[in-house]
């Protein structure tokens, strides 16, 4: 879906893929915000104490990396909800930028490829401190808003297909590099902690 969010795509719109993928990074920034403040305003409710919550941080990120890092991976439970596709001939380029942007930076709103999201709201949710808790869904809403980056070089039919050929081939090194990540993530808290 978001390879249609390309400066071929909106130029045939009619609309300017800088201006769409500005409103997309906006509303992936803004919407990770308020998703991860919420999260660590919910768990502020809960008891004090860093073990517990240590210990439930690196429990989530034990379980992320037992889905992403095993056949696991293709049972993660998760929506079949995509953003929809009929709004890039509904409505302007922005107002359907900042919409995409938003629902893929709360990160549960689409389909989830990676136990990694679920394990960001952990995070955030376990940190107990909105402010804290906001600027992790805002850096999580940076890197959803970077996925458009690659598009940006698809102005014509042929870098199109070539955008595709190397997003094929970075999947299988996507999906080993994820727990990696997470098992470097588990080892900075410990780290942190001891």
């Amino acid at each position: 879906m978001l390879s249609s969010i390309t400066p071929l795509g909106e130029r045939s719109r009619g609309f300017s893929w800088n201006v769409t993928a500005t409103a997309f990074a906006i509303g992936a920034i803004i919407a990770g915000a308020a998703a991860g403040g919420g999260a660590a305003a919910g768990g502020s409710l809960l008891p004090g104490g860093t073990a517990w919550r240590t210990l439930a941080l690196l429990v989530a990120l034990g379980v992320a990396l037992l889905y992403d890092a095993t056949p696991l991976r293709g049972r993660l439970p998760t929506t079949r909800r995509q953003v929809n596709e009929d709004w890039l001939t509904r409505y302007r380029g922005w107002v359907y930028g900042v919409a995409f942007g938003a629902q893929l930076g709360v990160g549960v709103a689409t389909i989830v490829t990676s136990a990694a999201i679920y394990a960001t709201g952990a995070v955030a949710f376990l940190c107990g401190d909105p402010a804290i808790g906001a600027a992790i869904g805002a850096v999580f809403g940076v890197v959803r808003a970077m996925s458009l980056l690659p598009a940006r070089e698809a102005r014509d039919g042929e870098s199109l297909v070539e955008l595709h050929r190397r997003l094929g081939a970075l999947e299988l090194y996507v999906r080993r590099a994820t727990p990696v990540g997470e098992l470097l993530l588990a080892a900075l808290v410990i780290v942190w902690v001891a």
